[in-house]
């Protein structure tokens, strides 16, 4: 199976752009200059291509290649949750205070820097903290955060808002079914647990950050778990989305598979 790709945030290189309510006219004009270059052959007619599945299954790898191919944007929403996760950690917020927790998502800035034309990621009160998302503790909290209810529907605003701009590919978990169930295109990657706990294994590895393959496995086991047993946008594929295993394929097959469903739309 493909390796993912690591996400690099470069803060200053390309314009912050701010998603939050209070949008100004710049802003805007800012996002729509990064979904201008259309570089499909023909009219493509999915605006919203949406990306699901479970943990380090290749989603960031496939919509980040295949945005750059399509001349969309990409995001992968789990660096969201992330962020939000390590600001929680960071504000002493009792992981267990639900309430605090939600407050805590609503007042908290969430902003979008292009780290390259075609791929977009997050900055959390103007803070690039991407070379902490991976880290054990956020690795272990995320989950927990992430399914609270308050916490869910602050982020899925951000997501929307982002989407609403046309010509988006969103990575998740919950995209097709909750955050985007309007998206012409749902796709929704398999692959065994074991060649998954190798890909985040080398991931960790590659972010020097120690870890053992057994250990990796059996969280991402246990992540897996809480994603589908959760009450709230639990993981599943949507009705309409069309499942790849990419057990045996290479990056540049999968890619092909999902730029040929969208041509066919």
């Amino acid at each position: 199976m493909f390796h993912d790709c690591s996400l690099s945030l470069i803060s200053g290189m390309m314009p912050t752009i701010n998603l939050t309510t209070e949008r100004t006219c710049t802003q805007t004009q800012e996002l729509d200059s990064l979904v201008q270059n259309d570089k499909m052959e023909g009219a493509l007619k999915p605006q919203l291509i949406a990306i699901d599945g479970p943990v380090a299954v290749g989603k960031s790898t496939v919509g980040s290649v295949l945005a750059r191919r399509l001349g969309y944007v990409f995001f992968d929403t789990g660096m969201i949750y992330r962020a939000f996760t390590w600001k929680v950690l960071e504000s002493g917020v009792s992981p267990t205070d639900e309430e605090k927790i939600c407050q805590l998502a609503n007042m908290t800035k969430f902003e979008f820097v292009a780290v390259r034309e075609w791929l977009l990621s997050p900055l959390i009160d103007g803070e690039d903290v991407s070379s902490k998302l991976l880290c054990p503790e956020v690795e272990e909290q995320v989950p927990l955060t992430s399914k609270i209810g308050g916490v869910r529907q602050a982020l899925v605003l951000e997501q929307r808002r982002l989407a609403r701009r046309g010509k988006v590919i969103m990575a998740g978990r919950d995209i097709g079914t909750v955050v985007l169930p309007w998206a012409e295109l749902k796709i929704f990657l398999t692959a065994p647990t074991e060649e998954r706990a190798k890909r985040r294994y080398r991931e960790l590895l590659a972010g020097g950050l120690n870890a053992s393959l057994e250990t990796v496995l059996s969280d991402l086991k246990r992540r897996d778990e809480m994603d589908i047993r959760r009450a709230i946008s639990p993981l599943r594929p949507a009705e309409d989305a069309i499942i790849v295993n990419t057990e045996g394929l290479s990056l540049e097959q999968v890619v092909d598979r999902i730029y040929a469903l969208a041509a066919d739309l």
